[in-house]
């Protein structure tokens, strides 16, 4: 067994253990820290107690007080609930067209569209609404596919665009890579260059791509290339290109079009919700 004994130095006992001259001095934990500790124990197991606790898969200990931050949110979200009620009644009672004729009610669906833009739309068109492009369109300028009025970016935003969804919005673009030639369908991209350039509007009839245009695109979007809503065709001729307005970008999309899809928001969002983001958007600058 090992012989303790006070070290002369330091006057503090050692543990009796040596090695090689070098003694270990015994330095025990002190008082307060094992005193705290045990009141941390102590804490703990109130805690428990207390507070929910010993989770599964399936279930929680609610614990004796019953609080849970899940509780709490649904109760904060029933408080601001309640106090929104009489502006989304007052919303709901106001035709869309004249919501922003009442300014108090101009400013809530403002801060209130703002935010559900943020969650649900931002992801894909941008905080500004500005799209990315390749990807996803932008909302502040004049080109809608669908329709630009109030009304008409509700009925998108409810139900998407090539979706599940039985109400969606839904169109095709044919795989023209299928049925004309490489040098068709060059001659069809040299033509849609030129509906953007009002100098060329007497002389484009005269190039190749214009018969083939006026047969395989126009009844979709336009024989001046302005668009078809009831197909969802974009205009062709101005200088906003979801896809890229480049040659290369137009032959790429007449020979393997792309198309986007945008969910159905139905589910989602009730009624006044579903009105405060359309006027949001429509505010954004490009509505109609």
């Amino acid at each position: 067994m090992a012989q303790r004994e006070r070290d002369a130095l330091t006057g503090r006992l050692t543990t009796g253990h040596e090695w090689d001259g070098i003694k270990e001095l015994s330095t025990p934990i002190p008082t307060w820290w094992i005193t705290t500790f045990l009141i941390s124990i102590m804490v703990a197991l109130i805690y428990l107690w207390l507070m929910p606790s010993f989770a599964t898969t399936k279930s929680l200990e609610p614990g004796l007080l019953g609080w849970s931050s899940s509780g709490e949110l649904r109760e904060d979200q029933a408080i601001a609930a309640a106090a929104q009620a009489p502006w989304r009644q007052r919303l709901m009672a106001v035709p869309l067209e004249e919501v922003t004729k009442d300014e108090e009610l101009r400013r809530f669906v403002q801060a209130g569209g703002r935010a559900l833009f943020n969650e649900n739309c931002a992801p894909c068109h941008g905080v500004g609404g500005g799209g990315q492009q390749g990807q996803f369109p932008a909302l502040l300028d004049d080109d809608w596919l669908w329709g630009g009025k109030p009304a008409d970016i509700v009925q998108t935003v409810r139900h998407g665009i090539r979706n599940e969804d039985a109400d969606s919005r839904q169109s095709a673009m044919p795989v023209f890579g299928d049925s004309l030639s490489k040098e068709q369908i060059g001659n069809v991209a040299d033509y849609v260059l030129t509906l953007a350039d009002k100098s060329k509007a007497d002389s484009r009839a005269a190039l190749p791509g214009a018969a083939l245009f006026k047969d395989n695109c126009a009844g979709c979007h336009g024989e001046n290339g302005e668009g078809g809503r009831d197909f969802g065709a974009p205009r062709l001729n101005d200088a906003i290109w979801l896809y890229g307005g480049s040659r290369d970008a137009i032959i790429h999309q007449i020979t393997s079009p792309r198309m986007g899809s945008m969910p159905s928001f139905a589910s989602r969002l009730n009624e006044e919700s579903l009105r405060m983001l359309a006027l949001y958007v429509h505010g954004l600058g490009g509505g109609e």
